[in-house]
């Protein structure tokens, strides 16, 4: 792999080392008294602003219990075979990551899967950090702990939130499991609706009217 695939595959280990995180129930502070990374380097990892150095690629997934194909979002092929779509991250029998973007800066997107519970499943914990995120079902219900709010999203319902307010999902139904996407602004980035709402409407408006660039 060349310096410029390497740059690239730490970048986007963000997503990855935030699920593995997020799914062990770990916080920034806790991962930091654990692996002696400050709390506000494993931010920046998370989000994309910092691309983590291979020692400390190790020392995370070592805490984790993930491998560095996991995390990096790949599994090792044959030579001479075309290249394959970058495998989903899973961690234990709990979540499923695909990430959907591989650049830093701006939206990052990856699509979430969430197994069924034979249980009734218990309130989500929560945790909070810096960003904006948008969050859409797919297929299935999802719980959605945010702040002192309890939400249960079926498919096509959609959330956004500021990441800074304590947060947490699970899949809220033992009756299969439940799809999700996220996109992330790991600096506040949101998403930039262009067709009007209802309300913005004024008389004569049609969809011809914006089908064209401005």
């Amino acid at each position: 792999m060349t310096d410029d695939g390497l740059d690239g595959t730490r970048a986007a280990m963000g997503p990855g080392l935030r699920a593995a995180r997020e799914q062990r129930g770990a916080t920034l502070a806790g991962v930091s008294r654990a692996t002696g990374i400050s709390p506000s380097t494993l931010s920046r990892i998370e989000t994309g602003r910092r691309k983590p150095t291979l020692e400390v690629v190790l020392r995370l997934a070592k805490e984790y219990g993930v491998s560095l194909d996991a995390l990096a979002g790949i599994a090792p092929a044959p030579a001479a075979e075309p290249p394959r779509t970058p495998a989903p991250l899973s961690f234990g029998d709990d979540k499923a990551v695909l990430p959907l973007t591989r650049y830093v800066g701006g939206l990052h997107a990856h699509k979430h899967v969430l197994p069924a519970f034979g249980n009734p499943p218990q309130r989500p914990r929560q945790v909070s950090h810096e960003g904006h995120e948008w969050l859409c079902v797919l297929y299935g219900r999802l719980w959605l702990a945010l702040g002192g709010q309890d939400l249960v999203l079926a498919a096509g319902d959609v959330a956004e939130f500021d990441t800074r307010t304590p947060h947490g999902v699970v899949n809220a139904g033992p009756g299969g499991p439940v799809e999700y996407l996220i996109l992330f602004g790991p600096q506040g980035e949101r998403l930039r609706p262009r067709t009007p709402s209802p309300r913005d409407r004024r008389p004569g408006w049609s969809a011809a009217s914006v089908s064209g660039p401005p």
